[in-house]
């Protein structure tokens, strides 16, 4: 699992008054990365990718391998475009840094898994997720690897747009450190151990 970089995405809005929505998590999972490595995120533009920044990027070296070896190398990036145009920011990094749809790694909400839940999976539909569907259509191919942070459903006859543009409820603010957590606990299994390894761990109750 050591041969070349992996591109760890996650998905989000612009803006402070975005931060805490349940469609952020993504980029709260990758804050979380960002604070484990050390590693300080920057624009990444100026005839890069575009004109003008599409993406904060850091560098970093993710978990340990075996002899206590720095774990591979990955591309932490959080788009600064809307969730709905996040595909362009996506396929350009991979492109710039080389990286394979095989080890790029997009984290995301999930409505159809529960609260404080994290699930892992390559390829298949976007359910719905405006962000996989035009990262999707961007790469060109639905063979990404995506860590599911699950944020429920929304409760009665909530639009689920409504309810991914709010902030977690207080009830879920206790548990969202643990969920952030786990989660990036996921990216860095997918990445050290490789994605059925991580699975095994992350959809086995305890």
């Amino acid at each position: 699992m050591t041969d070349g970089p992996w591109l760890v995405v996650g998905l989000g809005n612009p803006g402070p008054q975005y931060a805490g929505n349940r469609h952020n998590v993504g980029q709260m999972v990758l804050d979380e990365l960002a604070r484990r490595t050390g590693a300080s995120f920057g624009g990444k533009g100026g005839g890069v990718l575009s004109r003008r920044p599409q993406a904060a990027v850091a560098e970093a070296r993710l978990g340990t391998l075996p002899g206590g070896v720095p774990g591979p190398r990955v591309i932490l990036a959080k788009p600064t475009t809307y969730m709905n145009v996040s595909g362009g920011p996506v396929a350009a990094l991979a492109k710039y840094y080389d990286v394979p749809v095989e080890r790029v790694v997009m984290v995301h909400d999930e409505l159809d898994i529960p609260f404080a839940d994290v699930r892992l999976k390559r390829g298949g539909g976007e359910g719905g997720h405006n962000g996989l569907r035009d990262t999707t259509k961007a790469l060109g191919s639905k063979d990404y690897v995506r860590v599911r942070v699950g944020v429920g459903r929304p409760p009665g006859r909530m639009d689920p747009a409504d309810f991914v543009l709010r902030d977690f409820a207080k009830p879920e603010l206790k548990d969202l450190p643990w969920l952030v957590d786990a989660a990036a606990d996921a990216v860095e299994a997918v990445v050290v151990e490789g994605l059925e390894k991580a699975q095994l761990r992350f959809h086995t109750k305890a």
